[in-house]
Parts: C-alpha cells; structure tokens; sequence
C-alpha cells in the first residue's frame, strides 16, 4: 500500500490538469464563424462543435472514472491525454466538417480525463484543513481557465490564423502529457473497484427527486455558460464587429463573474442558508436577464456585456451551493454517485448546447431570451423542490 500522503502532485500541475478541458472547449470559440465559413457550414452547423464536445464528455466522465479505479489514477489520467491529443491531431489534420466533428468528440472523451480523475486525485491526497486550503485555490483557477480559452484563439486566429488554434492545442496536449508522465504519482491506494452495484446506484439516483432538480439545476447552468460560448462570438464577431482579440478579452468578463460570485458565497454562508443563497441568485439571474431583453433596443455592445456579467454573477452564487447540495446522502456510494451524475448533468448540456444551434437566427436577442427562459425554469424547479421538502419536514 502506497503512503498517498508523501505522494502527491503539485498544485500546480492539479491546476493543469483541471482547466485544460476547460480551455479546450472555450478555445474553440473565437474560431467558429471562421469555421462556418471555409468549411461552408451554417453558423447552427458550426455550433454542433460545441454540443458534441460535452456528448463526448459526458461518456468521458463515467469511463474515466471507473477505469481509474481499475488500472489506478495515474495510468488512467495518461491514457486519457494520449487520446486528447489524438483528438487535436485529428483537428488539425481535419478539412472536412464531419471529421472534424468526429475529432472534436475524441479530443472531448479525452479531455474529460481532466475532470473526473484530477477531483478523485484530490481528494485521497489532501484533507483536513489542508484539504480546504488547495480545494479553494483550484476553485479559484477554474474560474479563471475558461477567459483563457477565447483570448488565446482570439489571439491566435488573429495573427495566425484559425488553423494554428488547432497546432495551438496539440502543443498543449503534449506539455500536460510530458508533464504528467513525470510529475503525476499514483494516488491510489488499492486497485479495487468499489464493491457497489450501479444499477442499484443509478435506481437510487432516478427515483430521488432532489437529485433531478439539482441535476437540471447543474446542467441548466453549464447549459448557459456554454450556451453563452455558443453564440456570443456572433453577437460581437459578427454583429458589433469585434475582432478575435477584442471578443476573447470578454472571457476576463465571466471569470470576474465566477470570482465575484465565489467570494459572495464565502460571505453570505455565514449568515444565510444555503437554500436561500441558492434561491437568491437564480432570482437575480432572473431579473438581469430580463433587464437585459429590455435594453436590447439601444443595440449597445456595452448593455450587452453588463447584462452577461449580472446574469452570471447571479449563476455564479447558486452554482457552488447546488453543487455542494447535489448528493447530500450519498457519502455511502459518493464514487459511483459522482460519475452518473456527472454523466446525467453533461448529457443536459450537451442537449442545451445543442438546443442553441437549432434556435440559433442571428438576432442578438435570441441568447439573452434563452438565458431568461432557462433561469426561470430552474428557479421554479428549485422553489417546488423546497416547497416539498419543507411539507415533509412538517
């Protein structure tokens, strides 16, 4: 049996190896009207790249997961890089829109390694108040890595054309494969899997409804921060004629969103229940949304930044509780548990992703009224959900 406590990875490569998925997916952004273009595609066409990214994920998610707990972390998360990079190897080499699409669902199975493994990994090396402490700082970078995603292919497809976003990300599969291969130990301390049944699991799961409120709640959010990534390049690529730079600078924007929403979380916990806290932002969401509907007539690229930035300061704030709340209960099974969600909330997403290149019209109201829609949704999903437990607990 291994000493996980003298064995574990830096923060900074844990940091690594959480937002490159992260960055893969929002990379993509800034390229996709260029897409449509060389690739004669429609514009709901080229979105497809980004609901077929988390159809892959979500499959990722769950067989990651359990091959990790058979083959150990470390062997796992390096197979897992091996076939993001064939993914973007496959990206760069694609000149056909379906084999790009196929390629772009590896790179996403592969990438999804990043997520499921690197939480597994955190949580059998660091606990206690250490725990907390590296948890909080990754928390803090995941809010962050995605604003790199649109400014580096903005960056990138403006001086070097949208091709090299592709090489742009084959190098970074090979520097976080060289870097895990030698930095990466096994965290693991018994190869076993967990002596769980996961149809018991997922029956548990299915018949709970709290797990289906928090899971549409979870996959709503996502679902419009991807949503946003979707359709916000062109809103002001094409609309109020931004350039690749100037449009992926406006990831700053969400990640000041995500901060500010953390730390508000950090502080009213203190004071709030977190039913309430969660509540109080979807309201928030809400409003601005609206607000924004109404403002759209001034047709200011300035109105429609503020408005994302509230929209999201009000996810932001239900986020991290619904996420904390989601399998309260499921201690027990906690491993399995993880992975079907995780597997249920990225198939919503990937439903909403999509559900966006089918609604897609090239007005610039069509995001912010899909945004209003979806939060009104899960506000009243959250509330009757309270409601009912409180009759109970009567």
């Amino acid at each position: 049996m291994k000493n996980v406590q003298k064995r574990v990875p830096s923060l900074l490569l844990i940091i690594v190896l959480v937002g490159f998925p992260q960055i893969s997916e929002s990379i993509f952004t800034p390229v996709l009207p260029q897409i449509s273009s060389n690739m004669q595609v429609s514009a709901s066409r080229s979105q497809l790249t980004m609901s077929i990214y988390f159809i892959a994920f979500a499959i990722g998610v769950f067989f990651w997961g359990r091959l990790s707990d058979k083959v150990g972390r470390r062997r796992a998360m390096l197979w897992g890089i091996v076939v993001y990079l064939i993914g973007n190897l496959g990206l760069l080499l694609s000149f056909n829109f379906q084999i790009l699409l196929l390629n772009r669902f590896v790179q996403a199975f592969g990438a999804s390694i990043g997520s499921v493994v690197t939480q597994t990994i955190m949580r059998e090396s660091f606990d206690g108040i250490k725990g907390a402490k590296v948890f909080s700082k990754v928390g803090a970078a995941m809010a962050l890595s995605p604003a790199f995603g649109p400014l580096i292919g903005g960056v990138v497809q403006q001086y070097l054309g949208y091709r090299n976003v592709f090489s742009t990300l084959v190098a970074m599969a090979i520097l976080v494969l060289l870097y895990s291969f030698y930095r990466l130990p096994e965290t693991q301390i018994t190869t076993s899997v967990e002596n769980t049944s996961l149809i018991e699991v997922t029956k548990r799961l299915l018949t709970d409804s709290r797990v289906w409120s928090y899971g549409i709640l979870i996959g709503g959010i996502n679902g419009i921060l991807f949503g946003y990534y979707s359709e916000a390049p062109f809103i002001f690529m094409n609309h109020f004629e931004f350039t690749s730079v100037q449009y992926g600078s406006l990831g700053i924007v969400l990640a000041l969103a995500s901060l500010l929403g953390s730390l508000l979380v950090n502080y009213l916990v203190n004071y709030f229940k977190s039913e309430t806290i969660l509540i109080s932002g979807l309201i928030f969401s809400v409003v601005s949304s609206g607000l924004l509907i109404l403002l759209l007539r001034f047709d200011q690229s300035i109105i429609m930044i503020i408005g994302f930035f509230m929209i999201f300061l009000g996810l932001n704030i239900t986020l991290p509780i619904a996420l904390n709340l989601a399998l309260k209960g499921y201690e027990d099974v906690i491993g399995s548990a993880s992975g079907i969600f995780s597997l249920g909330y990225y198939l919503i997403v990937s439903l909403l992703t999509y559900l966006i290149s089918l609604i897609h019209n090239g007005s610039i109201g069509m995001l912010p009224e899909f945004m209003f829609v979806l939060s009104l949704v899960m506000l009243f999903s959250c509330i009757n959900l309270y409601v009912k437990s409180y009759a109970v607990e009567e």
